[in-house]
């Protein structure tokens, strides 16, 4: 977990002096999993920790919580607690985070094309 931390420090810092776009776009959702929380969220709206589990199988419970806590971090997903004891929250898309929908489309037109 520190060494992800590290490497997503290093990556966030060069991203920061990066000034292409794109590089700056992937090192906020260009890591393993990070698309595919957000296709969860764009198709099946608001989702809790563990409906993400079930969705991405494979995914360690560590890796979600980093890939979330950056989304966050940057403003593209919110999470929300809901009274419940204990307390539980949901994830879900910001308007910034909206605007990614284009791209995910895009990504998914390409794919049916070319993947199969």
């Amino acid at each position: 977990m520190a060494r992800q931390a590290a490497a997503r420090k290093e990556l966030g810092a060069y991203a920061a002096q990066e000034r292409c776009p794109v590089a700056r776009t992937l090192a906020i959702i260009g890591e393993r999993w990070t698309i595919l929380i957000l296709r969860d969220l764009m198709l099946k709206g608001p989702r809790k920790f563990q409906d993400f589990e079930q969705s991405l199988v494979g995914i360690s419970p560590n890796t979600l919580s980093a890939r979330l806590k950056l989304l966050e971090d940057n403003g593209i997903v919110e999470r929300q607690f809901y009274a419940e004891h204990p307390p539980r929250a949901e994830y879900l898309l910001t308007e910034k985070g909206a605007e990614l929908r284009p791209s995910l489309q895009a990504l998914r037109d390409w794919g049916r094309k070319h993947t199969g």
